[in-house]
């Protein structure tokens, strides 16, 4: 099995709308490895599970494999390919582009992964 997508010993393992989550607590953060399957958008397959209107998590991590890209409700797109260190700021909405899974390692603390990272609660050109 590929190392990279292979189960983790002592991870808390969760699936929702398709994206495979990995999660190890690490201190006060937790390291997670979640695994997007291509066609993955999370306005498509999050969104009717979590009900609000974009994704309300801040993601820092390390794109491993794959595409992702991104958008704010200001109209800013970005897109990441592997190797890439990813920055999302809550209020997002991303998904998975080209025929290949995205891997992506994350850093978060939760519901404080923002502020704990020192990034803005919102999107916001400054």
């Amino acid at each position: 099995m590929d190392p990279l997508i292979a189960p983790i010993r002592d991870a808390e393992h969760r699936e929702i709308g398709g994206a495979k989550i990995d999660i190890v607590r690490a201190g006060t953060t937790r390291v997670g490895r979640v695994v997007y399957p291509p066609g993955f958008r999370w306005s498509t397959h999050v969104k009717p599970l979590v009900k609000t209107a974009l994704c309300e998590h801040a993601h820092v991590g390390f794109l491993a494999r794959g595409r992702i890209q991104a958008t704010y409700p200001d109209g800013c797109t970005f897109e990441f390919s592997a190797p890439a260190v990813l920055v999302l700021e809550p209020g997002h909405d991303a998904w998975v582009v080209g025929e290949e899974s995205a891997v992506l390692v994350q850093f978060d603390a939760e519901g404080d992964t923002a502020p704990r990272f020192g990034l803005a609660g919102r999107h916001r050109h400054d």
